[in-house]
């Protein structure tokens, strides 16, 4: 899709053994306090997406075969939507619904702001036309 979000390796393997135990999975980074600030992983059809629903972007993880959609509420997105996430995952147990939570890990998202092609590229700038 659009490359605004990647995974590390570590997260991939955690995503591998996860769809191995729950099937499709999807995303969902929500801005709420504690947890709700975390990227949060369901089985497909367990979180119900709208409207108020961005799709960021659809990953490609080996080892899995359908892609792994990724969402944030249009609201947060406003405030994010100038970087780009990479979802990584960490020992310690988040306190949500995630599917990892019973594993001791965690997933997280670390993020960096978009360069001057993507920027362009998302259309949050003009083409320098150079």
């Amino acid at each position: 899709m659009t490359g605004r979000v990647d995974v590390t390796e570590s997260a991939a393997v955690l995503l591998r053994e996860m769809t191995g135990v729950h099937g499709p999975l999807m995303f969902h980074q929500s801005g709420g306090c504690c947890d709700g600030s975390s990227p949060m992983c369901y089985p497909v059809g367990m979180f119900r997406t709208g409207g108020s629903d961005v799709l960021l972007d659809a990953l490609d993880v080996d080892g899995i075969d359908a892609p792994i959609e990724v969402y944030m509420s249009r609201s947060q997105f406003e405030y994010w939507k100038y970087t780009h996430l990479t979802i990584d995952v960490v020992q310690g147990r988040g306190s949500g619904f995630s599917v990892e939570a019973p594993t001791g890990q965690r997933f997280l998202i670390r993020s960096r702001m978009l360069d001057d092609a993507e920027l362009e590229r998302f259309g949050l700038v003009e083409a320098t036309g150079d």
